[in-house]
This record gives structure tokens, C-alpha cells and sequence, in this order.
């Protein structure tokens, strides 16, 4: 298994809005549905690490995020839906960080930045757009050396170019290994890409979908 998850429960507040028992993947590309408000952005942070919640979840079969939270960290990459960066920091900076912390192979920084067309490395992110925001998140989360990538709404606000890249991106991975979490109302099927299965994020929990 890439990735399992027992007992995975996230509160804000009192209010319990996930409340997964059981769930269990292996390699392949995930597509997880929802509506607004049904928790896809705060089931992938709790995944990325990012959120502090109940219950476990390991990568690789030997990563908890709770015992190796490190190495775990690692293994799972996030491109988030709406990325909001320090207005002062540049493009430059957060590769060059994220790079350095995920153990980047080498070049493989200088390949992102050109596959997505990221040529304003040293704009201060105040300065950038919507589009330009999230090319760069795109790129951060494709650093390093993944188990997991997960994709929230990865098409919103990119252009055609940056969007014939990223499914060349999530191709390549895919078959060198990498499993992918995405979440899209825009379709990646008529892309080329197969999906593995499809879930639907309801009541707090995930529900696998007929494909």
C-alpha cells in the first residue's frame, strides 16, 4: 500500500467535519469529488501534514506522520487550490527552499521552472497574479522525491500552456511511481490520463464511486 489511513477524524473547533474509519491505495490516480464545502481542501492538508488531526496515516507502509513526520513530509507533496505565499517573497526563494528541504535531485528545479514557463523568478509574489501564484505551486509540488502528490483544483487560473505541461508532469510521474490525489471540477480525463478510481468526499467520509 502507498498510502492507509485508520481512524482519520479533523475538528475545527467542535465541529467534526472528517471522520474517515478505513482507507486504503495503492499506486495509481485518485480522483476525489466533492462539493464546496465538503472538506477536500482540509482532508489534503491533514494528509500533507499540514493540519494537526487524530487517528494514523503512513506512506511506504513504514511512514507515520505522527512517528517520522520528517520523512513523511517527504513523501507527500501538496499543490494547494488558492496558494497564498508572503506577498515579499519571491518564486526564487520558495523553489529554492522546498528544493533544498525535499532533497531535490539535481536539475530537476531548472526542468519545473521551464516545463510551467515560470520566468519571473525574482517578482516579489505581491506583485504576481492569481495564474502566477499558482504555477509556482505546482512546480513546489512536484520537488523532490514523492510517494504522493496531491493536486487541489490544479487547472484553476493557469493557462493552456502551463496546463498541456502539468499532464505531461503528472504522466511522467505516474509512471515512474508516483500516486496522485486529485480534485478537479475541470476534467482530466479528456487529457489522456486514467483514472485508478474516483471517491466522493460526503458526510465526513470518503465514498468510493461506479466508474
Amino acid at each position: 500500500m502507498v498510502l492507509e489511513i485508520q481512524n482519520l477524524e479533523q475538528y475545527y473547533g467542535t465541529l467534526q467535519v472528517l471522520n474517515i474509519d478505513s482507507w486504503k491505495i495503492g499506486h495509481g490516480i485518485f480522483w476525489i469529488h466533492g462539493e464546496n464545502g465538503a472538506g477536500k481542501s482540509t482532508f489534503f492538508r491533514s494528509l500533507a501534514g499540514m493540519l494537526p488531526c487524530s487517528g494514523s496515516i503512513i506512506v511506504d507502509e513504514k511512514f507515520d506522520f505522527k512517528a517520522q513526520p520528517v520523512e513523511y513530509r517527504r513523501r507527500i507533496n501538496l499543490g494547494e487550490a488558492e496558494p497564498l505565499y508572503p506577498s515579499f517573497l519571491t518564486p526564487a526563494d520558495l523553489l529554492s527552499f522546498v528544493a533544498e528541504a525535499k532533497k531535490s535531485p539535481s536539475g530537476q528545479m531548472d526542468m519545473l521552472i521551464e516545463a510551467l514557463g515560470i520566468n519571473y523568478l525574482k517578482h516579489p509574489f505581491g506583485s504576481c497574479s492569481c495564474g502566477m501564484v499558482k504555477k509556482v505551486s505546482l512546480a513546489v509540488a512536484f520537488l523532490g522525491n514523492p510517494s504522493v502528490i496531491i493536486l487541489d483544483e490544479p487547472l484553476i487560473t493557469i493557462d493552456k500552456e502551463a496546463r498541456q505541461a502539468l499532464f505531461g508532469l503528472v504522466q511522467n510521474y505516474y509512471d515512474s511511481g508516483v500516486t496522485f490525489l486529485i480534485s478537479s471540477h475541470q476534467l482530466f480525463q479528456q487529457e489522456g490520463l486514467e483514472v485508478t478510481e474516483s471517491y466522493a468526499l460526503e458526510n465526513k467520509t470518503l465514498l468510493k464511486l461506479e466508474k
